[in-house]
This record gives C-alpha cells, sequence and structure tokens, in this order.
C-alpha cells in the first residue's frame, strides 16, 4: 500500500474569502504537480479530502488527472488539528490511496506513522506537494 498525501494548493487568505479557495497561482500548481504525477503513472485507488474548499478543490485537481476508479471522497478527520492517530488506524491495508488535507495535521501524520509520536517532524510539506508514504 502506498499512501500519498497532499496538503492543500496555495488559497485566499479568509480575510479576503472566508472558504478560503484556491488562488489561480495555487490551481496552476496543483494541476502542474498532478499532471506530473500521473506522467510517473501514480495510481491511487481513492482521493479523500478535508471537506475545506480549498482541500476539495485540490482533490478534484488531483482526480481530474489521476482518475482513482473510487473518485473523490469528503471525510472527516484531515482537519488541520484534527487527532491523527484516528486516520491512521483506519488507513486501508492493500490499496494505493491519496489524503488531501492541511497543516499541521499532515506533517504530524507523517511523524506519527514514521516515528510513532506526532511532534517529531520528518517532513515539510509544500502547498499542493505529495508526499508518498509505502509500505512494503
Amino acid at each position: 500500500m502506498a499512501l500519498f498525501l497532499v496538503q492543500h494548493g496555495t488559497s485566499v487568505p479568509k480575510e479576503i474569502d472566508p472558504e478560503c479557495p484556491l488562488t489561480d497561482e495555487g490551481r496552476d500548481t496543483v494541476e502542474r504537480i498532478a499532471r506530473s504525477a500521473a506522467g510517473h503513472k501514480i495510481e491511487v485507488s481513492l482521493i479523500k479530502h478535508s471537506g475545506k474548499t480549498r482541500a476539495r478543490q485540490t482533490a478534484d485537481i488531483m482526480a481530474y488527472f489521476l482518475k482513482p476508479p473510487g473518485g473523490v471522497q469528503e471525510v472527516s478527520g484531515l482537519n488541520p488539528l484534527d487527532d491523527v492517530t484516528l486516520v491512521a488506524k483506519g488507513l486501508p491495508g492493500a490499496e494505493n490511496v491519496m489524503l488531501v488535507g492541511h497543516l499541521p495535521f499532515m506533517e504530524r501524520l507523517v511523524s506519527y506513522l514514521i516515528t510513532g509520536a506526532t511532534d517529531r517532524i520528518v517532513v515539510k510539506f509544500q502547498n499542493g506537494g505529495i508526499v508518498c508514504l509505502d509500505r512494503a
């Protein structure tokens, strides 16, 4: 199983738009990265996102290029301050899945999965970037 973790693309500040949609630059970056992932034959069975506008938009762009058979699904537990241990316990065993969410959640999840602790940051995310953890 490979787990692909994506921090949403750059978004509009909530002072300008409370929904925080992707900026044009954020959309362009996510499209470029998604196109590159598709070109490298990245396969995911399902893309899950937090439900926040910027995460949903990022997930939809990724799905457009990666075409996951299970589509795109909104799930709870991927918000910035959610408990990463709950998501870690529910990870599928055999399928490649992509999770689209927020900081600090994504960095804390990677830390937990690699070190068993949420406070040991081992990966620095960038907006729209993909981190892959593969269980051999």
